[in-house]
């Protein structure tokens, strides 16, 4: 790739980013790319040292350089998320258990394509040479490398149930992130992120009716489908970042990034446990979730739960401790017996494929 210098070279790498991959354009039918800038929340900066300035239209409005630089990191970060999770799932288009799943798939990789684009369009807008480097290593990098930025979009999405449990729980805390991001005291980004948060619910949508009809198939035992709550799940907690997180704590002080529920707290933002805090409301709203798709599983079947918190975890006070999915702790040994028992198997994925093969494993959508 050459050195991009306008947002038409941008475009150009973006298209041939779509060719490396193997994405086909036809796919996308008459789409068209473009950036959506919807309404703040408020004009005036919401939290933080800032509160009740007007919101930066400019990154020449902010007042010095360690809060441009952590705006530019949390606009990558967000960014590297979007083209990963097309380059994650493309793989599942020509294997779809319906032409409504196909549909809904090629829904959902065109909207992180945008989302993605509308990243990028910042980082080229308002960011100068950094920023145009950047939107070109968000170009550069590949989920299937195992370079992008946060682990579980390094993680492959193989079936369609991974691809149901993925956009039930990891795009649900992309819900978590943008909605944090929407109080930005960079107007820009909050107007970005609004305007996306619109079609995120889609992917959610997507991931929850196709666990539903799955399970209401009853076709997959459910203990496999444990083991992809288990899979992404833990991955998905890990996206929120470390205990007691300085990047968080500074991002709050700045206005950057709020709570999550920042509009309809009652306390004094803690600013030394923001990531605990919020990991913690996606862990009630994943349990919710869950919850509810028990109610599909017959009596005589085991019911589905959410992992416990020191799972599996990559960052934080537990990264690489042993514990289980119900938060017991193992020795070495016999966590290693443990992961091969909670996690998908190859053998897993075989049974998978020769269920797939039926075509009543999961219900027609109505």
């Amino acid at each position: 790739m050459g050195k991009i210098i306008t947002f038409d070279d941008w475009i150009d790498h973006f298209q041939e980013w779509r060719k490396d991959i193997g994405y086909d354009p036809s796919l996308l039918g008459d789409y068209k790319f473009e950036t959506k800038l919807d309404e703040l929340h408020h004009s005036e900066i919401e939290f933080g040292d800032f509160k009740g300035q007007h919101k930066w239209e400019r990154v020449e409005q902010i007042p010095n350089q360690s809060i441009r630089d952590g705006l530019l990191n949390l606009i990558v970060y967000q960014g590297d998320t979007e083209f990963a999770s097309v380059e994650q799932q493309k793989n599942l288009l020509d294997t779809a258990p319906t032409d409504y799943d196909r549909q809904a798939l090629i829904r959902v990789n065109r909207e992180e394509m945008r989302h993605g684009w509308q990243m990028c369009y910042l980082l080229m807008t308002y960011f100068g040479d950094s920023g145009k480097l950047e939107a070109q290593k968000l170009l550069e990098r590949r989920a299937f490398k195992g370079n992008r930025l946060l682990g579980s979009f390094n993680a492959p999405v193989n079936n369609w149930l991974d691809f149901f449990t993925y956009t039930q729980f990891i795009d649900r805390d992309g819900k978590f992130q943008l909605t944090m991001l929407s109080h930005s005291s960079f107007a820009p980004l909050a107007q970005s992120v609004t305007a996306m948060l619109k079609e995120e619910f889609f992917h959610m949508f997507t991931g929850n009716t196709g666990l539903t009809r799955i399970i209401r198939a009853g076709k997959v035992p459910t203990p496999i489908i444990q083991k992809y709550f288990n899979k992404w799940l833990s991955t998905a907690y890990d996206l929120f970042g470390t205990d007691h997180s300085s990047s968080a704590h500074w991002a709050y002080v700045w206005g950057l990034k709020g709570r999550y529920d920042e509009h309809e707290a009652k306390d004094q933002a803690d600013k030394s446990r923001l990531n605990d805090l919020a990991r913690n409301l996606y862990l009630d709203e994943c349990q919710k979730l869950v919850e509810a798709l028990n109610q599909y599983i017959p009596a005589d079947r085991p019911r589905l739960f959410v992992p416990d918190l020191k799972f599996n975890r990559s960052i934080g006070e537990v990264a690489g401790k042993t514990y289980s999915v119900k938060g017991e702790p193992l020795s070495a040994e016999e966590y290693q017996k443990h992961l091969a028992q909670v996690l998908p198997t190859p053998e897993d994925e075989r049974l998978l494929d020769a269920i797939f093969k039926e075509k009543d494993w999961v219900l027609q959508m109505n």
